[in-house]
């Protein structure tokens, strides 16, 4: 590595300038715009009073900034998607103390891209500087989530994770038909008879992109997304002023879905995309209506792709519902460091177990699609 590079450590964005960021950023992503974590931060969404401290790793040279990658001292494991709450037990059960734990992540968004920003290093040259930085802070961990898998060799304790996720691939579709015709008769025939009855039950549905979307339909949005988390008995991650913010400052990436019965808004899916794939983040409903999830997060998702040339969309995490809609299982990659290294042997085993069972666990995903042999 160049020896002239600089880590540091900033704990808030504003450290960090717009322009820095963006000129690092190559990543077509909306969800690693500068825009995105500004709203984060400034709507108190992520902030150390919610457990998620930022803790953003900057590289410098003599001359010029070489790398971001955004980071968050945790003090807790939720909403990161790969799930280590069983580390945290056992060490508990120790009298070990697991937390505070450094994660690279994009809060409550489980979406594969390189964390990394920079044109001059690679992820795994980021390994030992955190490392040190780890041992000189008394944090007990480091975990790169959902990042792209390394190729080269990993250090002995730095251990891989995989899991499964849902998505949809555009093979030159021209319209929703043409992606159905790949499907056995059986699973089309279902497809048709799920996406018939919302008309059959009187469902409207409209799409709004980007400056469409007014504080009418964002403040019913709001209010769907919060119903979803309360019926789990949580509360939500994000507040409205983060939406407010996105609609605002990353308007050409949104995509709002809303269906009414009866001219009454009862359910709505949020959705960002860019010029490559769509992204499907929120669903919620005032009102049950059958079917009506698959078609505001799947369904439609998919028509517009193809309308728009899309290549993949990216519906969330978890859900095998998923396979029989046409999403196919892929792989995403996770990394992570273990400071104490009485847990490392345990730790590692796991992930070795861990990474079997899911390529397993793929390949009897890849039997359930519906496509034609």
């Amino acid at each position: 590595m160049n020896a002239d590079i600089t880590f540091n450590f900033v704990d808030n964005i504003d450290n960090i300038t717009a322009s820095h960021w963006q000129n690092l950023n190559n990543a077509s992503c909306p969800f690693l715009q500068y825009e995105f974590f500004d709203a984060l931060e400034k709507s108190q969404s992520v902030c150390a009073k919610q457990g998620w401290q930022a803790h953003h790793l900057v590289a410098t040279t003599a001359t010029e900034m070489a790398a971001i990658m955004p980071m968050y001292l945790k003090s807790h494991s939720w909403g990161e998607y790969v799930f280590d709450w069983d580390w945290a037990d056992a060490f508990k059960r120790n009298g070990i103390e697991y937390y505070p734990k450094l994660v690279a992540t994009i809060p409550f968004t489980p979406i594969s891209s390189n964390k990394l920003l920079s044109a001059q290093l690679q992820i795994q040259q980021l390994f030992e500087p955190l490392v040190e930085h780890c041992q000189q802070q008394n944090i007990n961990s480091w975990h790169i989530l959902y990042c792209d898998e390394i190729k080269a060799p990993l250090p002995k304790d730095v251990y891989q994770r995989n899991t499964v996720q849902f998505h949809w691939f555009n093979r030159d579709y021209k319209t929703f038909e043409d992606f159905l015709s790949t499907f056995t008769s059986r699973k089309r025939k279902n497809t048709r008879k799920e996406r018939l009855s919302i008309s059959q039950q009187n469902i409207k549905v409209r799409q709004l992109k980007n400056h469409q979307i007014n504080q009418q339909d964002l403040e019913f949005f709001y209010l769907t997304y919060q119903l979803t988390y309360m019926k789990r008995g949580h509360q939500p991650h994000l507040s409205f002023e983060f939406f407010n913010q996105i609609v605002a400052n990353m308007a050409n990436n949104v995509l709002l879905i809303i269906a009414s019965d009866e001219q009454e808004d009862i359910a709505s899916a949020l959705f960002f995309y860019d010029d490559n794939q769509l992204y499907g983040r929120y669903w919620g409903c005032t009102k049950q209506v059958n079917n009506l999830h698959f078609e505001l997060c799947y369904y439609l998702g998919v028509e517009f792709c193809i309308n728009n040339k899309l290549q993949s969309f990216n519906p969330g995490t978890q859900g095998e519902h998923k396979i029989q809609r046409g999403f196919e299982p892929v792989l995403t990659y996770s990394y992570h460091w273990i400071k104490h290294p009485g847990f490392r042997p345990a730790i590692k085993d796991f992930c070795q177990q861990e990474q079997r069972h899911m390529l397993t666990y793929q390949q009897q995903c890849r039997q359930m699609l519906p496509f034609k042999q």
